[in-house]
């Protein structure tokens, strides 16, 4: 499950949900210290949205910690606890970070947990970076916090020196290609996906950029005044930079973007505002309309020229991908409306059995990839 899931979708969620039951979790830690503290975090908001420090339980007495919460009726709940950091996450017996806990409550309940071990994930990472990275660390720009970047080159890109490559900007940079900076150890494996189709010659030969995300990654990705400065930083602060420092093909038809979740909206908000500079957007388990969140409006009230733009949309099927599919089906209305095309210049992709996490989404990144850059 991953870290960083939708921290302001998942709040006005909570408004849109009636139906809920009281859940007291009680939590037996023996060993702690005096000032040692309890949290709890998992998918909702009173629960901290995956922030590991967000939501202290009370406590008790020097083991026992405890908090009252009023879950949504019969949505799937996950959650884990720590101390306050990724690196004191509750352990199990052996000594490894355990599931999620996923319940579905139906009635009122009390559930107790003991935890007799805290520490950082010790389950072995799945995958490792394949080829050739290298990082800009606290890359900045006007009106957002600074983040790190990490550039994926093809294996024969220092051997070349008069090539020039397309370029695929990936937000949650974090998560792509490392699997020690993501979310519980499962990153996207995007750089074995294309070193693969490369070497079968399925995908030209591209350059991947990963821009990681920060603690404003709710206003950053969605249409806010901060997410429109995270736009103009990638157009005009970004872009500029990689096109000047690598060997790239820097026009509008070798850019493409990709991201999930409210990565997958800001990937699209990028095609649709800025076409003469990316001309195709991946959004995968996109946000693109619940309560507050409306960007299908903007698709219907646009009355301007059809844009020249290739769009990848792809959503599961349990737990928050139901919540997500009804803004899903608007958007590919409005699409059609506005003249795009399933199989040209769209293409959708819905898959009932997964889930809304990293897993699910490097599974679908060959098909993407082999559309926006099909070998020649």
């Amino acid at each position: 499950m991953k870290k960083f899931i939708l921290i302001i979708l998942l709040a006005l969620l909570n408004n849109s949900i009636t139906a809920q039951v009281y859940v007291k979790i009680i939590v037996f830690a023996p060993g702690l210290s005096d000032t040692e503290k309890v949290f709890i975090t998992g998918n909702l908001n009173q629960i901290g949205n995956w922030n590991p420090s967000a939501i202290s339980l009370d406590k008790i007495n020097d083991s026992t910690f405890s908090k009252s919460f009023n879950f949504p009726s019969n949505y799937l709940v996950e959650f884990k606890f720590t101390k306050g950091t990724w690196l004191s996450e509750a352990l199990d017996t052996n000594n490894t970070a355990p599931d999620n806990y996923k319940i579905k409550f139906i009635n009122d309940t009390t559930l107790t947990f003991t935890v007799k071990s805290w520490g950082k994930i010790s389950k072995k990472p799945m995958g490792q970076i394949t080829g050739n990275v290298r990082y800009h660390k606290n890359f900045g720009g006007a009106g957002i916090l600074p983040r790190d970047i990490i550039v994926w080159l093809p294996s024969g890109y220092d051997s070349v020196s008069d090539k020039r490559y397309p370029v695929l900007y990936m937000h949650d940079g974090q998560n792509i290609i490392d699997p020690l900076t993501s979310a519980f150890g499962i990153d996207w494996q995007i750089d074995e996906t294309v070193d693969s189709l490369i070497y079968s010659k399925l995908i030209q030969e591209i350059i991947i950029v990963g821009i990681y995300n920060t603690n404003n990654r709710g206003s950053e990705y969605l249409e806010t005044q901060t997410g429109y400065a995270y736009l103009n930083f990638i157009v005009g602060r970004l872009k500029p930079y990689i096109d000047s420092n690598y060997n790239t093909l820097a026009d509008n038809q070798n850019t493409a973007v990709a991201g999930s979740s409210l990565g997958g909206i800001i990937s699209f908000m990028l095609v649709w505002e800025f076409p003469e500079i990316f001309s195709k957007a991946a959004c995968l388990s996109p946000a693109f309309k619940i309560d507050a969140i409306d960007f299908v409006d903007n698709v219907k009230n646009y009355n301007g020229s059809k844009k020249d733009v290739k769009i990848f949309i792809y959503n599961g099927g349990i737990g928050l991908e139901e919540i997500l599919q009804p803004g899903v089906d608007e958007m590919l209305g409005a699409l059609n409306e506005k003249g795009f095309t399933e199989g040209i210049d769209l293409n959708y992709i819905k898959d009932s059995l997964a889930e809304h996490n990293e897993t699910a989404w490097a599974k679908y990144t060959h098909n993407f990839l082999q559309y926006f850059f099909p070998a020649k």
